[in-house]
């Protein structure tokens, strides 16, 4: 009765059986709009702070996202291997190893959370000072990144726990629950900056005490569960069976997204070698308009990776194509569309994070310019990221990215760019580091195809799509 209540109200999703096209925007759409609420968390502290607290502490904000990246990119890895896992064990039918992988999923994110924060404390300074961060903003910056990394033991909690809840299917409770963070982090940065005139420090204490919230309410939600997703706190264990197969998945797509975040600390340290706070702050705002687009784009990421596990996970190759097709074509309009929208648009949205600092505004737009034009370049390569995920496929990803992203980018800083430092010829190492990536993805991915679908129609003895309508 329970479960049929959950798919009525949505909270479910029938992956591997009816019309896909549908389903797969369903699925997407609230994923859209939550990552665009989590972005809000950060585009509220930039935006306060640009307007209430001055150009130095803008820059601060906005030039420790790649650091935090770099810090946490690894163990947010780790909740795509616990989705694929848990997805691929749902769509096969295997209710004990999803209860397994839920339990285990919790226990690795409060480890990882712990470590992220000892480890954030003791290397925010020596980070910053690596990455050339200027005088006038390293100390407001050490002190935003060491709030900040204080409320990683909730913020890994909302993403495994999230991960766990999109494996089923169920994306809008997460958009519900960012929702009420999202309030929760705007109101309380007004707060803390306007009346309490805590600059950086309030903007950080905020967006932790908002990300604990959407923690608490994920949990709340599995705790409540009476199917497979049920979360029994004094069950919590780590399985070494199921660690290891998210670890399998995990890894690499976490040092995958390390390698990414190292090739942007390469940009940034890049931008501060200027020397410039107009050209960091510029670079601030548009890499936070930037991330709106990406956002909506990664929706489409998460959805192929999901949806590639479960039918993957129940034998339906056929289906796994079609999510393929489907998926790319979605991201190719949807990077198209927003990505020269926000370049139309950009002097008036930069003006938003800069208001009446003209050259703020333009260096801003300079870099939208190279960036967001062909974004949807980078919503195709992180789609067959998703897709060869689903299927297994998560080393290969990471030494291609390791190549065609991060080696084309350092290559192009010590070669091109040292020729001619200039922002222009910076940014676009961008899309020329998204095509030869994506280039190679499809190119495995069709390498990979023909032996993939054997071994899973080996196990199910037949595709699966044939055996049901052999059955009707």
């Amino acid at each position: 009765m329970e479960t049929a209540k959950r798919e009525k109200r949505g909270y479910r999703m029938d992956m591997v059986s009816g019309p896909l096209a549908g389903k797969l925007l369903v699925f997407a759409l609230p994923l859209m709009l939550s990552s665009l609420l989590q972005l809000l968390f950060n585009a509220a502290d930039v935006v306060v702070v640009g307007r209430y607290a001055g150009e130095a502490a803008l820059a601060a904000v906005g030039s420790t996202s790649s650091l935090i990246n770099l810090l946490v990119t690894l163990f947010v890895g780790f909740s795509v291997g616990t989705n694929v896992v848990v997805a691929r064990d749902l769509g096969a039918g295997r209710p004990e190893q999803v209860r397994d992988g839920v339990h285990t999923a919790v226990a690795i994110a409060l480890i990882s959370g712990v470590l992220l924060t000892v480890l954030g404390l003791a290397a925010a300074r020596p980070l910053l000072v690596l990455t050339a961060s200027t005088p006038d903003v390293i100390d407001l910056a050490t002190l935003y990144l060491r709030i900040y990394f204080c409320g990683m033991p909730v913020n890994m909690l909302y993403n495994f726990g999230a991960a766990i809840l999109r494996a089923q299917g169920d994306t809008r409770r997460p958009l519900y629950f960012l929702a009420i963070a999202g309030v929760t982090n705007v109101a309380l940065n007004l707060l803390f900056v306007i009346v309490f005139q805590m600059s950086v420090a309030g903007v950080a204490l905020a967006t932790i005490i908002s990300q604990a919230v959407s923690a608490f309410l994920v949990l709340g939600c599995l705790m409540k569960d009476q199917g497979p997703l049920h979360l029994d706190i004094k069950k919590l264990r780590i399985d070494k069976r199921i660690m290891v197969q998210i670890m399998r998945v995990g890894l690499p797509a976490g040092f995958q997204g390390i390698v990414f975040s190292l090739s942007n600390v390469v940009i940034q340290s890049s931008i501060n070698s200027f020397n410039s706070t107009v050209i960091v702050a510029g670079s601030s705002a548009s890499a936070n308009i930037e991330g709106f687009v990406y956002a909506s784009m990664n929706a489409f990421y998460q959805t192929a990776l999901t949806f590639t596990s479960q039918n993957y996970g129940a034998g339906q190759c056929k289906r796994v194509d079609r999510t393929l097709f489907l998926c790319q074509a979605y991201v190719v309009i949807t990077g198209l569309v927003l990505g020269n929208l926000a370049v139309f648009f950009g002097p008036t949205l930069a003006g938003i994070y800069a208001p009446g600092q003209q050259a703020v505004i333009a260096q801003a737009v300079l870099r939208l310019k190279y960036v967001c034009s062909l974004y949807c370049i980078c919503g195709i390569m992180d789609t067959m990221v998703g897709i060869l995920r689903g299927l297994g496929y998560s080393v290969v990803p990471m030494v291609v990215s390791m190549i065609g992203a991060c080696g084309t980018r350092l290559l192009w800083v010590a070669t091109i760019f040292r020729a001619n430092p200039t922002p222009a010829l910076l940014y676009l190492s961008y899309p020329v580091s998204w095509t030869i990536t994506a280039v190679v993805h499809i190119l495995f991915f069709l390498f990979i195809r023909g032996h993939a679908y054997a071994k899973v129609k080996g196990i199910h003895g037949v595709d699966a799509e044939e055996k049901l309508a052999g059955q009707a």
